[in-house]
């Protein structure tokens, strides 16, 4: 299946330690691009997540964004080192006894390294469980993409037979339009007045035949319908391909044009040129 480069999801997270939502978008992009947006405690998932997203995207304009609250109930809170309280208390009540004088400056005491220590969350965790989200967003998200890249395949398979029957509306009217041809040309030769060599108005003919014969233009654009059906049936990343084939539709319609000598043909090779441009639209949007 191919995927479409075009896409969003969204998803969110709710744990004891907070809540947290994942958005990611994503637009055409010839090569791929990622950019993240986190907050500053989270900077260290960055290459996990740059990583991850690699391993499963090859084109695009990625933009992750993520907004983290931490809940009431796991504020930071203070907590004292009891046994190191009572060792600094009972260290300061014997210099105390000792010297004879002075007070217990608690405000002082509370400075010490160590006493006290907030309940921080464990940023294992919570890392550990954004990336379980990260993960599933990033699920999401391919679906989109697949939902969009199957209905751009659909659209291009009906551009595909609308080729095919635009090419044999030009096979169709091949045959009457080299015989008009001949017989316009053999007109104008009776016109003429003097003995003409018929060998030479034979060889002309035949040449003119050539220039006008678009059977090789016919062949090669049912050979790349054919081809572009294999490619959007093997799916995957597929866009440079596609883009290519798009490329080759495009040389064998200006051909044709250019050999045109009927308005059947002419109205064919503009109907081919509209037809290649919306599948090129559409396939810019190809990953």
């Amino acid at each position: 299946m191919i995927q479409s480069m075009t896409a969003y999801a969204r998803i969110e997270h709710k744990a004891d330690w907070g809540n947290a939502s994942w958005e990611i978008r994503s637009v055409n992009q010839r090569y791929l691009e990622t950019y993240l947006r986190l907050p500053e405690q989270f900077r260290s998932l960055e290459p996990v997540l740059r990583d991850r997203l690699r391993k499963r995207l090859n084109r695009g304009k990625v933009e992750v964004n993520l907004r983290y609250d931490l809940s009431d109930s796991s504020s930071n809170e203070l907590t004292i080192n009891n046994e190191l309280a009572t060792q600094l208390i009972d260290t300061a009540n014997q210099l105390k006894q000792q010297a004879g004088q002075g007070d217990l400056d608690l405000v002082e005491l509370m400075k010490w390294p160590g006493l006290l220590a907030t309940n921080e969350q464990d940023m294992d965790i919570v890392g550990k469980d954004l990336l379980t989200a990260f993960d599933s967003a990033v699920d999401q998200f391919i679906e989109a993409r697949s939902r969009e890249g199957e209905a751009i395949k659909i659209m291009l398979e009906m551009r595909l037979v609308a080729i095919e029957e635009q090419v044999a509306i030009v096979r169709e009217h091949m045959p009457h339009v080299m015989q008009w041809q001949r017989e316009k040309l053999q007109n104008r030769l009776d016109e003429i007045q003097g003995e003409l060599d018929p060998a030479r108005i034979e060889q002309e003919m035949v040449l003119l035949a050539q220039k006008q014969d678009v059977a090789e233009e016919m062949d090669r654009l049912d050979a790349h319908v054919a081809e572009t059906r294999r490619i959007l049936k093997k799916g995957g990343a597929q866009g440079r391909r596609l883009d290519f084939m798009m490329q080759e539709f495009n040389r064998e319609s200006n051909t044709l044009a250019s050999k045109s000598i009927s308005s059947e043909v002419t109205a064919a090779a503009v109907e081919l040129k509209v037809l290649i441009e919306q599948m090129r639209e559409q396939i810019q949007n190809v990953e």
